[in-house]
C-alpha cells in the first residue's frame, strides 16, 4: 500500500552519481568508424568528447578500450584520448571486451556497480560485454548516441536486445545533467556549461544567448 508520509524530497538510489558509477569506453577507433553507418560519424564523435568530458568534469572513473589497435582497428579517437592524457588503454585481441582479464579488472577496481558503456559497433562490441556484465550483476546504462552499428537496423536491434536483458538506454546529455542534477552545485556548473556550449548544440547556443542576455549564472 503506497503510504505518503514515507515520501520526502530526496533523490532516488537508482540514480547515477560521480560515486556510484564508472565509464567504459570500447572500441571508438579509426577502422570501427568506418564501418559505423547507423548515423552520422561526426556526431557520434562528438557526442563520445561530451560525454568523456563529462566523466572528467565529474572525476567519475573511466576506463579506455581498444580491440587490436597495432593490426587492424587503429589507435583510440585522438580526440577522446585528449580528454584523458596519459591514461592507459586496455587493448584486446576479443571482441567482448568482458572476456579480457584486464579490461574486467579494470573495471571491478573502481568499485562501482553502474557501468555506463558506449562504443563501437553497437551490435558486437557493445552487446557482448553488456550482456556478460549483466550478468554478473552490474547495471548496464548503453549511451547510444555515443555508439554506433554497421547499420541503422544493427545498432537499433542491438539496443533492443540489451534493453530485453536489463540494460538501460541513455544519451550523453542525459549522463550529464544526471551526474550535476542541481544547477546550485557550484563546483561543477562551470564545467558542465562549458561542455554543454561545446558539443550539445541548440541547447548550448540556447546557454550562449541566456548567458549574454541573463548574465554569466544563467542556469540550464
Amino acid at each position: 500500500m503506497f503510504d505518503t508520509t514515507q515520501v520526502q524530497a530526496a533523490a532516488s538510489a537508482d540514480l547515477i552519481t560521480p560515486d556510484n558509477a564508472v565509464m567504459l569506453f570500447v572500441d571508438h577507433q579509426p577502422q570501427m568508424f568506418f564501418g559505423t553507418g547507423s548515423g552520422d560519424r561526426a556526431a557520434i564523435i562528438n557526442s563520445t568528447v561530451g560525454l568523456a568530458k563529462a566523466a572528467r568534469a565529474f572525476d567519475v572513473p573511466t576506463v579506455l578500450t581498444t580491440v587490436a589497435a597495432e593490426s587492424f582497428s587503429g589507435p583510440l579517437l585522438p580526440q577522446l584520448a585528449e580528454v584523458f592524457p596519459g591514461q592507459e588503454v586496455v587493448d584486446r585481441t576479443t571482441m567482448n571486451a568482458w572476456e579480457d582479464e584486464a579490461l574486467v579488472a579494470a573495471v571491478k577496481a573502481t568499485g562501482r556497480k553502474k557501468i555506463i558503456l558506449s562504443g563501437l559497433w553497437t551490435e558486437v562490441c557493445l552487446v557482448l560485454p553488456a550482456l556478460s556484465a549483466l550478468r554478473q550483476g552490474y547495471e548496464v546504462y548503453v549511451v547510444a548516441d555515443a555508439s554506433g552499428g554497421v547499420t541503422p537496423a544493427a545498432h537499433e536491434h542491438a539496443l533492443q536486445r540489451m534493453i530485453a536483458a536489463g540494460a538501460v538506454p541513455v544519451t550523453w546529455v542525459q549522463i550529464l545533467l544526471e551526474l550535476q542534477r542541481d544547477w546550485a552545485r557550484q563546483e561543477t556548473y562551470g564545467a558542465v556549461m562549458e561542455i554543454v556550449k561545446e558539443h550539445a548544440g541548440a541547447y548550448g547556443l540556447g546557454v550562449v544567448y541566456a548567458q549574454s542576455v541573463i548574465g554569466a549564472h544563467a542556469a540550464g
